[in-house]
C-alpha cells in the first residue's frame, strides 16, 4: 500500500508571484482547478509523487494554523533541498532561480559538505540545490 503524498504548506504573499516563480523560474507543474485570478486554488506544485508543495496567502496561512505566528521574512524555521544530478545541475537551477527573482543566499560551489547552492525564493522560503 502506497502512503499519500506529504504535503509542505508554506505562507505566501502573492499567488500570481509565487505562481510564476515556482512555474516558471524553477519548472513546477501546477495543478488543480484555476481560480477567478489564473491561479490554480489551492496552489499547489507536485514535487514528486511523495510530496507536494502548497502555497497559502499568509492571511490564509493563519487560518490553517489557528493563530500559530509565522515566522518573519528573513526568519528561517526549515530548509528544503532539491537535487539537480550534478554540479552542472545545481549551477543551472540556481541559476534559473535567480533569473525568476530569488535571492541567491550561497553562491553554488564545494561547502563543507558537499557541492550545494541556496536561494531564497520571493517569500524568504530557503530552498538548496545538491547534486543529488
Amino acid at each position: 500500500m502506497s502512503a499519500p503524498p506529504v504535503v509542505i504548506a508554506l505562507p505566501i504573499a502573492d499567488r500570481p508571484t509565487s505562481l510564476a516563480f515556482y512555474r516558471d523560474g524553477l519548472g513546477f507543474e501546477a495543478f488543480g482547478p484555476v481560480a477567478d485570478d489564473g491561479v490554480p486554488e489551492p496552489l499547489q506544485f507536485a514535487l514528486n509523487d511523495g510530496v507536494h508543495l502548497m502555497l497559502i496567502p499568509r492571511g490564509g496561512f493563519g487560518w490553517v494554523t489557528a493563530g500559530h505566528e509565522v515566522a518573519a521574512p528573513g526568519t528561517s524555521e526549515c530548509l528544503l533541498t532539491l537535487t539537480a544530478g550534478s554540479d552542472s545541475g545545481v549551477d543551472a537551477l540556481v541559476g534559473r532561480a535567480r533569473d525568476a527573482g530569488a535571492t541567491v543566499t550561497t553562491e553554488p560551489g564545494p561547502q563543507p559538505w558537499g557541492y550545494a547552492g541556496t536561494f531564497a525564493d520571493p517569500d524568504g522560503h530557503l530552498w538548496m540545490v545538491v547534486p543529488g
